[in-house]
């Protein structure tokens, strides 16, 4: 799984259409999340840092959830955009989390472990298991 990281909001009308998941580096305003899910009609889930989250504004989520696009708490620890433009969470990471789930744990441990493991959001976990794993 690959997440678009975006910096500024220059950037946001450079996003390809096919976009499905973008994590938000930087304090988006409401147009500049209506601009988000304008440029990448595909979008399923947009990720904002917690300190974000608090300061995000209730529009802005309710126009998300309108759109049927989810909005995930977390960071992007140790990505460097200069490197790469997009997160990639690795393929071992989401068998990890079918292997867990698939060996009975519920889901709340899979995510406690797989986020001890990983240093990946709690939100984001949730959003792996329920796309890719429970599918």
């Amino acid at each position: 799984m690959k997440l678009r990281v975006v910096s500024s909001k220059k950037e946001i009308t450079d996003l390809g259409r096919n976009e499905q998941v973008v994590h938000l580096a930087f304090r988006a305003s409401n147009m500049d999340v209506m601009s988000l899910v304008q440029s990448c009609p595909r979008l399923r889930a947009v990720q904002i840092p917690p300190s974000y989250h608090e300061t995000m504004s209730k529009a802005a989520q309710q126009f998300l959830e309108i759109q049927g696009v989810e909005l995930l708490k977390g960071d992007v620890w140790g990505h460097r955009k200069d490197i790469d433009e997009y997160y990639t969470v690795s393929e071992k990471v989401v068998r990890r989390i079918s292997s867990l789930i698939s060996e009975g744990n519920s889901v709340d441990e899979t995510v406690k472990r797989v986020q001890r493991e990983t240093k990946l959001s709690e939100d984001l976990i949730r959003y792996i298991l329920k796309e890719e794993v429970l599918a």
